[in-house]
């Protein structure tokens, strides 16, 4: 029985009943001080579930000595469950099978999986292992235990002890929990205070227990009341301490300054331990230096040193460890602590050579032997080095850093250590850690002076910055130092950071990188943009688009058509020009590529990428749902800091339909280099709303300013020109047309030059240019911009008294700013019908039904209708098919039908 622990048993049950009852699922940290009843906890949960029956209750307690080794606790979590595995998605299934072969999985209490599986996932994009990444293996676990609950009740997953899990099983329990919906799964972590934070799940932190509870837990002790005032006094509310104080019947502290409570438990425990034998003691010692609670090692190095399993029954007698089978489990980590820290130095490192000697798995002698040593040593370096190796390729990323780190510790060689911790950054900032990679980089910076390393450490340095928001300076790094950079990796350095300047306004930075390396092309098209040649620039840069198109459509190349990363950068380029069908064909092919292969981890970007050229197509609802899942999966995949540029992205949409609060909302968590983005955004609403001076204000600082050659204030250039006419500064405007006509004609893209035509018209105030454009608008994209020229060249018919000749352009114009929800411009269209003589209220369009529904909802509904399964629909959007089949459920109705059949006859494609 549990005391003082009703409330937090009642939350339990509640999530276990949501999940048994309605299907619901939940996640809860139970958060506490050692010996504070978290466990307990846990195995009150476990007993509300029925015993019998399939494995409903998955548990999994962190072992300290076992988060050195990737995906040891998910091993020891999924073990029961492992011939589930066929049934998942095949990248799952490939990543949770390495995973669960991967180092630590061979124990011989565990047994094995089939050593092909073990092999690392290729880089090489062709491979059957390509596109794994450590993400896919929490997708893998979601999907897993959605399969799990069936009609006997929910399916339960116990995490003890959490804060001792290795970081690739922390990583991918974590991307699961954050993604339960309606699975009927309940995941319950327990930790200690100061540990495994930031996890982004709700939490209950366990207090002490008051005197009363106290009382009646210490009753079955039968102490005097005195005694028994000095443990309740001492114990201070700590279950734990009040049942190993109360054994041995008094405290174990004196004096003003009493110890902490933990230490006081560990004081009684060592006070325990040391009444044992010797030989019972150092058996203890064995286990407890070899941490994992396997019997076969423990033994072998017991064996060496004289001592076996006979020795651990006074240990047993007392409770102080629990044998069973093939392990030896301490009753609580407390005891653990207490033998080991209990011994002195010459034992501990004697036993660690003892259980290296006699090891068979290389992760565990690596452990032993760095343990063991007592000074630096090359050889125990490079063992942990290649245990750091074997994370890496389990996608382990925070554990191979680890494990660098580790190796750095014991290396001799300043050189060597450097490169070490190098290569320990560019791990941590793998996992997304931007403080720690930084911190590593210029411990590294300090042992070195070799050129190519400095530069390697530069590139971490460039990244974090980026990360942090200013990628200015990201982009001087990368340039500065990739001279220094070795072969490998000079081309990427200069790459990067020349799009780093471009974007950010960097301009040097851009030049630069074109004098280092003119044979880019992508480098050499941006650097002319940037000395404002936009005749010979655009044409490079259409060319690469063209090229990476013809490539990625008929399958050349790295066995998709492209090399790694090609489609992403292409459509990123073509952005630039303006070549949206490019753009959306690209981005919208990486985006399945990896929705394919299970990148989750680089799909925030290449969504952010798809949305910016949905949205220049007017499919706005379409982006709010790829923004949506981007910002999702950068909180998942632990990237939350990347939310404001990813919300961004929206600011035009926000602009287009007038809402001012929301587009002020999404601008202030901007970081750089959205300040162009956002300039240009507030520039159109001003426009829309009739602020015509506001708006030139702010594109004449746009263009002035250090972000005046970006796409965003390139673009905005017809809004500055229509600014400027309707503020009676033409001169103005004809400058800004001239600049536009020039990038328009360099690009030759039809929505350009229908614009270009439009700013014509509207400093000529002549018809023709009018007719032209709106003809071109017909074959081109940007409805948006079409419906901005037939509204303009309504109002002149109206103005030229042709108001039977404006109702055509002005009803287009209005039905396109209705399906955008542009109500500022549809308001003024709307204005204009009427004075041409439209009588009545207009005829509203027919509602768009994609707007009843979700972003989550939008997405799996488009592709339930195109024939996708639930399974596989869950596949791409990393959610379980329960959670699919439920957001269907609720949009059946919203689309006002009742199954997946009616979905056909919706027209549900974007217009």
């Amino acid at each position: 029985m549990l005391y003082g622990r009703n409330d937090e048993q009642a939350r339990i049950s509640s999530l276990l009943a949501a999940a048994r009852d309605r299907g619901r699922s939940g996640a809860l940290l139970l958060r506490g001080e050692a010996g504070i009843g978290k466990s307990a906890l846990l195995a009150e949960a476990a007993a509300l579930l029925p015993a019998d029956g399939p494995p409903h209750v998955l548990r999994v307690t962190g072992v300290e000595a076992e988060s050195g080794i990737a995906y040891a606790g998910l091993t020891q979590l999924l073990w029961p469950v492992r011939d589930r595995l066929e049934a998942l998605p095949a990248p799952q299934a490939a990543a949770l099978r390495s995973a669960l072969g991967g180092p630590g999985a061979a124990s011989a209490d565990r047994g094995s999986t089939d050593p092909a599986s073990t092999d690392p996932a290729s880089t090489d994009p062709g491979s059957a292992g390509a596109g794994r990444d450590r993400f896919t293996t929490g997708l893998a676990v979601l999907t897993l235990l959605a399969d799990l609950p069936d009609g006997n009740g929910p399916a339960l997953v116990l995490v003890d002890d959490a804060q001792w899990l290795d970081t690739a099983t922390a990583d991918a329990l974590l991307f699961a929990a954050r993604r339960l919906a309606v699975e009927g799964v309940v995941i319950l972590f327990a930790a200690r205070d100061d540990a495994f934070t930031g996890t982004g799940l709700p939490e209950l932190r366990l207090d002490r227990l008051g005197r009363g509870d106290a009382e009646r837990l210490l009753a079955v002790r039968e102490l005097p009341p005195t005694v028994r005032g000095r443990v309740i006094r001492e114990a201070a509310g700590n279950p734990l301490a009040l049942q190993e104080l109360g054994a041995v019947g008094t405290g174990t502290a004196h004096g003003s300054d009493p110890l902490p409570v933990a230490d006081r438990v560990l004081a009684s425990f060592r006070m325990q331990i040391g009444h044992l034998p010797e030989s019972t003691r150092l058996m203890l010692l064995i286990a407890a230096a070899e941490g994992r609670g396997h019997m076969p090692t423990m033994l072998n190095a017991g064996r060496s040193m004289g001592v076996g399993l006979d020795d651990l029954q006074e240990a047993e007698r007392v409770r102080l460890v629990n044998v069973t089978g093939r392990s030896i489990a301490f009753r609580h980590p407390l005891i653990r602590a207490a033998s080991y820290h209990g011994a002195v130095t010459a034992q501990r490192v004697a036993v660690h050579r003892a259980l290296a000697d006699t090891a068979t798995d290389p992760d565990c002698r690596a452990r032993h032997r760095a343990s063991a040593a007592m000074a630096p040593d090359e050889d125990v370096a490079a063992d942990v080095e290649d245990a750091a190796e074997r994370a890496r390729a389990h996608k382990g990323y925070a554990t191979a850093a680890a494990l660098y780190r580790q190796a750095a510790d014991l290396t001799p060689a300043p050189g060597a250590r450097a490169a070490r911790l190098g290569t320990a950054a560019s791990m941590v900032l793998q996992a997304g850690r931007l403080d720690e990679a930084e911190d590593l980089a210029v411990q590294a910076e300090k042992l070195t002076t070799a050129p190519a390393e400095l530069a390697r450490l530069a590139r971490v340095h460039a990244t974090v910055e980026y990360e942090r928001g200013d990628p200015r300076a990201a982009s001087r790094m990368m340039v500065d130092h990739a001279a220094e950079a070795a072969p490998a990796d000079r081309a990427a350095m200069l790459r990067t950071g020349a799009v780093y300047g471009w974007t950010s306004g960097e301009l040097p930075a851009v030049l630069r990188a074109a004098e280092l390396l003119p044979e880019d092309r992508t480098i050499r098209g941006l650097a002319l943009l940037a000395n404002g040649d936009d005749t010979r620039g655009i044409p490079v840069l259409n060319d690469l688009v063209t090229e990476t198109r013809e490539a990625s459509s008929s399958g050349r190349g790295a066995g998709r058509g492209v090399g790694v990363g090609d489609r992403v950068r292409g459509a990123q380029v073509a952005l630039i020009i303006g070549a949206d069908e490019a753009a959306l064909e690209l981005a919208a092919a990486e985006v399945a590529y990896s929705r394919r292969h299970g990148l989750i981890g680089a799909l925030p970007h290449v969504l952010q990428t798809l949305a910016q050229a949905q949205i220049a197509a007017g499919r706005h609802a379409d982006a709010e749902a790829a923004v949506a899942e981007a910002i999702a999966l950068a909180r998942d995949t632990g990237r939350p800091h990347r939310e404001g540029r990813l919300g961004a992205v929206l600011a035009r949409p926000a602009a287009i339909e007038g809402d001012e609060t929301r587009l002020r909302e999404l601008i202030a968590k901007t970081p750089p280099p959205g300040d162009g983005l956002a300039a240009s955004a507030l520039a159109l609403l001003d426009l829309g709303l009739g602020r015509y001076d506001d708006a030139l204000r702010r594109l004449e600082e746009l263009a002035n300013g250090h972000q005046r050659h970006s796409t965003a204030c390139v673009t905005a250039a017809p809004d500055q020109v229509e600014a400027a006419v309707r503020s009676g500064q033409l001169q103005l405007a004809r400058t800004v047309f001239a600049r536009f006509r020039t990038w328009a004609e360099a690009g030759g893209q039809s929505w350009a030059l229908a614009v270009s035509l439009r700013c014509e018209a509207l400093l000529t105030d002549d018809e023709e240019p009018y007719a032209r454009a709106v003809q071109l608008h017909e074959r081109s994209t940007r409805p948006f911009e079409r419906a901005r020229t037939e509204l303009l060249y309504g109002e002149w018919l109206r103005r030229a008294r042709r108001r039977s000749d404006a109702r055509t352009p002005l009803r287009s114009a209005a039905e396109i700013f209705e399906r955008l929800r542009a109500a500022p411009w549809l308001e003024r269209t709307r204005a204009e019908l009427r004075a041409t003589g439209e009588s009545g209220p207009a005829v509203p369009t027919a509602p768009d039904l994609l707007d009843r529904l979700t972003p989550q909802e939008l997405q799996v509904v488009r592709l339930a209708a195109s024939g996708t399964s639930s399974r596989e629909i869950a596949a791409q959007l990393f959610l379980s098919p329960r959670t699919v089949e439920y957001h269907l459920y609720k949009a059946y109705p919203k689309l006002g039908i009742s199954s997946r059949k009616e979905l056909a006859n919706l027209a549900l494609e974007p217009a």
